[in-house]
């Protein structure tokens, strides 16, 4: 299988729509089949909701860049894609009779998984050409913002399949986890079902409500099961002993009759007592704005979590860097046009970005030049692994001139025009354009400094760098000066 670029997804519920809202972000093209009525419409919802998680969870350039089709016949979905996401209902005989037909209408080299939450995906397997591409590819919802997914493997699945299905998720933002054996319901789930199990007894014996054992979550383990599990929780409970000796004081207490694994018998009474408080909790708040609720809170954990390097933090840190990486160009060329000043970065300026005046705050007009500067770095070879060695361009000194308000939703495009380099240091000047008529909104000129992020000074660009900068700096040296450059604040 090559690079996917286009995706059929196969059932558009709260599953498959997310999943192809996830895909669009990433500029991946998708051809959706459900045979319900208002897909397009509950689609829309799910897009709008994406993107506006993503706005607030991200600053890196984001927008649903792929292309959608709505289609009308299963065939269609996945006759010409690369990747199949089956996300069908959870029942084995509509598994196997969708697995069937998608694997007469695909190439054998195209990866066919299921988002089955439990199903194993040997039996899926069954009577299917070429078994050995069907895996279960297995998300969290909302599968737009949550990174996990688990891959697992029927007994004819190849571990090239599973490995490559990894490669490709990773490449969406997610977190793959392949796991080493096929079994019901797989990892997370049967971990959250046992809890669930507990929680309906405690509810049916009435220790607890609803709503006071989801506290008992929320404002407890769960807050520390965003970043570290249950071992290494408890690794940490047995102080410099380790988990040896956690275990050797807490151990006796899993004969302890404290918890069951069999769940409470399902009455009416203990139905409506569950619908009743569910009802208590949600206090008449619609399911948009409790799924709005979830998404700020999983970007805030996300946020968090990445500004200390850790867990699903570092999902997040990483896919940031690949979004500007698509965003922006990274190949610098002796041959590209140096005679007028680089176009490297364009935006959308986005609803968050406006003040109560409709016009975008000053703030951001510092975030789109920043933007442009770090697109400007990945063109002279400033990248990701320059960073890792340990070196990079620090602004030391910014002059912004706001010339014209802009509004939510319009596009822009920055130019950049390098004024003057040595081996520690480049000036250069951005302007701020409406895409539209080319008008011109803002300008900024800036001080960069090259310096060694591990020792803390500065220090000579390296020599590829240093070069292209060169280049760049004699070619712009024939440009107008910008009337603007130099000017200081008076009176």
């Amino acid at each position: 299988m090559g690079e996917v670029k286009q995706v059929g997804i196969v059932g558009g519920g709260v599953i498959g729509s997310a999943w192809a809202a996830r895909l669009l972000i990433n500029g991946i093209d998708v051809a959706l089949y459900d045979p319900g009525d208002g897909i397009e419409s509950r689609f829309a919802e799910v897009l709008e909701n994406a993107l506006r998680a993503y706005r607030r969870m991200t600053l890196a350039p984001t927008a649903a860049t792929g292309r959608i089709r709505f289609v009308d016949s299963l065939e269609a979905a996945v006759s010409e894609v690369d990747f199949v996401q089956e996300s069908g209902p959870e029942r084995m005989d509509v598994k196997q009779a969708l697995m069937k037909e998608i694997c007469r209408h695909t190439g054998a080299g195209v990866i066919v998984a299921s988002s089955s939450s439990g199903l194993l995906p040997s039996a899926m397997q069954a009577g299917v050409d070429h078994p050995e591409r069907i895996i279960v590819g297995h998300p969290f919802n909302p599968v737009y913002l949550m990174p996990l997914v688990e891959i697992v493997g029927g007994r004819q699945t190849t571990e090239k399949t599973c490995n490559t299905a990894a490669g490709f998720y990773r490449r969406i933002g997610m977190h793959p986890l392949i796991v080493r054996k096929e079994v019901e319901a797989f990892l997370a789930d049967r971990m959250m079902e046992a809890l669930w199990r507990e929680a309906l007894h405690l509810l049916n014996e009435g220790v607890a409500t609803a709503d006071e054992l989801d506290q008992a979550i929320c404002y407890g383990p769960g807050i520390r099961w965003a970043f570290m599990g249950s071992f290494l929780t408890f690794r940490i409970a047995g102080g410099e002993g380790g988990m040896r000796h956690f275990m050797g004081q807490f151990g006796p207490a899993l004969k302890w009759p404290w918890t069951r694994f069999d769940g409470p018998d399902l009455t009416e009474e203990l139905l409506d007592r569950i619908v009743e408080q569910s009802d208590e909790q949600a206090a008449g708040r619609s399911i948009l704005e409790l799924e709005r609720m979830r998404d700020d809170c999983i970007v805030s954990i996300l946020q968090g979590l990445r500004a200390n390097h850790t867990a699903a933090g570092q999902v997040l840190a990483g896919y940031e860097e690949k979004l500007y990486q698509r965003s922006h160009r990274s190949e610098f060329s002796c041959e590209d046009d140096l005679s007028r000043p680089l176009r490297l970065h364009r935006d959308i300026v986005r609803p968050e970005w406006v003040d109560y005046n409709n016009h975008m705050t000053e703030s951001r007009y510092l975030h789109v030049f920043g933007d442009a500067s770090d697109a400007l770095f990945r063109y002279i070879g400033v990248n990701e692994e320059y960073h890792q060695s340990g070196m990079s361009y620090y602004t030391v000194e910014t002059h912004m001139n706001n010339l014209r308000e802009v509004e939510a939703h319009q596009k822009i495009e920055v130019t950049t025009q390098v004024l003057g380099s040595d081996r520690k240091r480049l000036r250069i000047y951005h302007e701020m354009f409406r895409c539209e008529d080319n008008r011109l909104l803002a300008s900024a000129e800036q001080m960069l400094l090259h310096v060694n992020t591990l020792e803390g000074r500065a220090c000579p660009a390296r020599e590829e760098v240093a070069e292209r900068v060169r280049i760049l700096a004699e070619a712009h040296s024939r440009l107008e000066q910008p009337a603007r450059a130099g000017r200081s604040i008076r009176l």
